[in-house]
This record gives C-alpha cells, sequence and structure tokens, in this order.
C-alpha cells in the first residue's frame, strides 16, 4: 500500500496558490489516486497568507498534515517559506520561488525582510530548490504563470508521468493562455 503524502504550498493572495493547488489535485485524480485538499485564504484578497494543504496515496484519511509531515513546501515567496518550514520532514524537499512580497512591516521600516533564505534553509535541509519563478514566467510569455513555473518544479520530485501534468494543464486554462502555461511548466519543470 502507499504510504499518504504531503504537499504544502504557500504564498501570498493573488499569487494563484490555490488555482495550483487545484491542478495538482486534478493531477493526483488523473493519476488514480485518493486526494485531500484543505485551504486557508482568509484575507489573501489583501495581501495575506493563502497555504493549501494537498495530501495523496491509496486512501488519505485526512487533509491537513502534521508539523513535520510534509514532503514537499512549495513557497511561493521566500518569506512563506520560513513561517512553514516546521512542516516539512527532515527528508522533505523545500521549493522557493525567489521573489519577496514585503508585508506592511516592511514596507513601514518596523522589521527587516529575512535576508539569505536558500541559504537558512539549506542549514536544515538538503534538498532545496530555489526558482526565479517571475524571470521563468516572463520569459514564457505570462507574468502571471509564475504558479504554473513552481508546479512544473514541482512535477520533478513526484513520479507522475508528463503526460498526466500535460492533459490536465491543457484542460485547465483558456486556449488563448495554454502556450504560455504549458512553455512555464517546462521552464520550471527544468530547473
Amino acid at each position: 500500500m502507499m504510504e499518504t503524502k504531503g504537499i504544502l504550498l504557500a504564498g501570498v493572495g493573488g499569487q494563484g496558490v490555490l488555482r495550483a493547488s487545484d491542478i495538482l489535485c486534478r493531477v493526483f485524480m488523473a493519476a488514480g489516486l485518493d486526494v485531500k485538499k484543505s485551504e486557508v485564504h482568509g484575507m489573501a484578497q489583501r495581501g495575506g497568507c493563502v497555504t493549501s494543504h494537498v495530501r495523496y496515496g491509496e486512501k488519505v484519511h485526512s487533509p491537513l498534515a502534521k508539523k513535520n509531515d510534509i514532503d514537499v513546501l512549495v513557497s511561493f515567496e521566500q518569506m512563506d517559506t520560513l513561517r512553514y518550514l516546521d512542516y516539512v520532514k527532515e527528508s522533505g524537499t523545500v521549493i522557493i520561488n525567489t521573489e519577496e512580497i514585503y508585508p506592511p512591516a516592511v514596507n513601514l521600516g518596523e522589521a527587516p525582510y529575512p535576508a539569505n533564505v536558500a541559504e537558512t534553509v539549506r542549514r536544515f535541509f538538503t534538498k532545496v530548490v530555489p526558482v526565479d519563478a517571475a524571470a521563468l514566467a516572463l520569459r514564457a510569455g505570462n507574468i502571471r504563470a509564475v504558479n504554473t513555473v513552481l508546479l512544473g518544479a514541482l512535477s520533478s520530485c513526484l513520479n507522475l508521468s508528463l503526460g498526466l501534468w500535460e492533459k490536465v494543464l491543457q484542460e485547465s486554462f483558456p486556449s488563448k493562455l495554454i502556450g504560455a502555461n504549458r512553455e512555464a511548466f517546462r521552464l520550471g519543470r527544468g530547473v
């Protein structure tokens, strides 16, 4: 029996965290796996934190992972990496979008933005993947495809058919956005 695994996607409202988690769940379902998802997006429209727990396996009983139980953390913004590190297993992978989105305390000069996030994370985890997702999304032709770039990076950590990913991506976007998102996924997968 396949053990239940967990992925935590974390970011800021407007970055496409929830859309990415929807696509991810559809890929797992297309692979014939049981999948459960839970999301938190309270003040998301005002730039607040957004998270989505995705757990998958043969039989999943709960959508939420405990601390130290996540196999992959996908952070859509650097500071969110630090907020959710305690959820990642010691053997887990941490994918970090190198973008910095300053919270109000930083913008007001009340607190510094954390420096050297990837280097800090490497002190605790060996599998750390920094991704300049904005630059790759721009190369793909759509800055809003940052979430798809990160899905591409995530896909390299999962044992799922590339054909499944491509099929679900094709079904997930309107025709005018498919090309840019397909390219964004390919570029993310190559990091």
